[in-house]
């Protein structure tokens, strides 16, 4: 105790351990103002190295290094952050910090879901061989993650119904602007794409990005009662019009599960590629993008039990047939044999500038973005096939069942007479404002707001039956 009590930081009230400010070593210290160096073992430079670096460009202070950013938009006031602190008290920071979050009972949608998480993939996807693990550009030293990479692509192939799938990509947003760039570098001399007015908007607002950087003309196709209109489609195809692909979504923005009978033969007689944007556990139980003769299919794969997480990280997936795969972006493990006969995986394709020609390359996917790959490999693996049947339909019972019961109420009436899934719109014949403040009060998370008078709902395998028929009590009470 006398050693603790004596310890000079300790006596100014510094944490247990902590180096004293009154040394120079603290972040703006004069030191440090001086170009004198910081202290801290974490920055190498000395005071004479930095006085040498200096002198080498010409300079007297490091102030001068931010000469060209506008005194008006230079900050001059004081971080806001803590003095040093032990563990513990960082610890007990967080933990107040992390209090201040509500822990709402969600049923809003939108293209982000409240899936379950078996407690083993976090506890799997921490350990350090997986969380800090890089690119695997040396096959012999990465064994491991290129077997999880290649399980991964065969489960995303047969999710899709699809030939080839690629490494994973960063989201489903990204992921459908770059299929947008790949059918555009397909059809060569066709700089325009297509893309159903029922996609998720979000979605659409990336790809336009993507379009106005790459001189691609983005074209929207009318909607009908809340599906993609064919006849419209047919329309914005006719040959002279150049068209490299169309993309459509299922189910889509709205929920609703759209028949796209008869889109891939439009798009083929084009000489335009078919691409389908899908949440990925939703086809356990519905038609592939193969089977509706999809050439791409992409979307997002948080829907397999990646928690949603204020937006992230997610993953993206993409897949195509095998005639598209060097169109490619990303990259693609392939299953081979060593000298000595033994199963191997190795880097199959590389489409990234450092792998081959920089006009070539197709992909800036790099570093470990297949860690959400494995989360959803390891999800797909102890879910199983009947696993993601189940969770898929207990989705749709609940989301029937929720929507049955507002409509009985005599206060809702659905926006679209169409099959839906999990997620549904409806018109409210009262004060959405309120209603929806009534929700967050009672600590419901309730539909997002589509317009003045409409509200999306999504229901997951999570909502049970009890706390469905508690939002149903708070959306048929009387506003107060």
């Amino acid at each position: 105790m006398e050693q603790l009590t004596n310890h000079p930081s300790l006596g100014e009230g510094k944490g247990v351990g902590s180096p004293s400010l009154d040394e120079g070593q603290g972040i703006g210290s004069p030191s440090l103002a001086e170009g004198q160096g910081a202290g801290f073992k974490y920055f190498p430079h000395t005071g004479a190295d930095l006085q040498a670096m200096m002198n080498v460009i010409g300079i007297k202070s490091l102030d001068e290094l931010y000469a060209e950013v506008p005194e008006q938009i230079r900050f001059r006031g004081d971080y806001q952050l803590p003095s040093e602190m032990s563990e513990l008290e960082v610890r007990q920071l967080f933990e107040q910090l992390g209090s201040q979050n509500r822990q709402l009972t969600c049923f809003a949608g939108a293209g982000v879901y409240d899936h379950y998480t078996p407690s083993v993939i976090p506890q799997l996807l921490s350990r350090s061989e997986f969380l800090t693990s890089y690119t695997p550009y040396q096959a012999e030293i990465s064994q491991g993650t290129l077997h999880y990479i290649f399980e991964y692509q065969s489960m995303m192939a047969e999710l899709t119904g699809m030939d080839i799938s690629n490494a994973s990509m960063y989201d489903g947003t990204t992921a459908s602007a770059e299929a947008m760039m790949m059918a555009v570098a397909a059809g060569k001399k066709q700089k325009r794409f297509l893309v159903s007015e029922t996609v998720d908007p979000k979605t659409v607002a990336v790809m336009k990005t993507y379009a106005h950087f790459h001189g691609i003309e983005l074209e929207m196709i009318p909607a009908k009662d809340g599906v993609t209109d064919l006849s419209q489609l047919s329309a914005l195809l006719s040959p002279q019009n150049g068209v490299a692909g169309v993309m459509v979504q299922q189910p889509n923005f709205f929920g609703i599960v759209e028949d796209y009978t008869g889109f891939a033969d439009l798009c083929h007689n084009a000489k335009a590629l078919f691409v389908m944007n899908s949440i990925i556990a939703d086809l356990a139980v519905l038609k592939t993008p193969g089977e509706w003769g999809a050439d791409i299919a992409v979307g997002d794969g948080q829907s397999l039990g990646i928690p949603m997480q204020w937006g992230g990280p997610y993953v993206g997936y993409m897949c195509c047939t095998e005639k598209l795969i060097r169109k490619m972006p990303g990259r693609i493990v392939g299953k081979t044999v060593d000298s000595r006969g033994q199963r191997a995986f190795v880097l199959t394709l590389q489409a990234r500038e450092q792998h081959i020609r920089r006009q070539k390359a197709t992909s800036n996917i790099c570093s470990n973005q297949s860690l959400m790959a494995l989360f959803a490999t390891v999800y797909c693996s102890l879910m199983g096939r009947q696993g993601l049947k189940e969770a898929a339909e207990l989705s749709y019972a609940g989301a029937h069942y929720l929507c049955d019961r507002l409509l009985g109420t005599g206060h809702f009436t659905l926006v679209y007479d169409q099959p839906f899934f999990n997620e549904f719109v409806v018109r409210y014949n009262g004060d959405a404002d309120a209603l929806q403040q009534r929700l967050l009060d009672n600590g419901i998370f309730g539909g997002i707001r589509l317009a003045d008078d409409q509200l999306m709902f999504a229901v997951t395998e999570k909502r049970t039956k009890e706390e469905i028929d508690t939002l149903l009590s708070l959306l048929t009470k009387e506003s107060k």
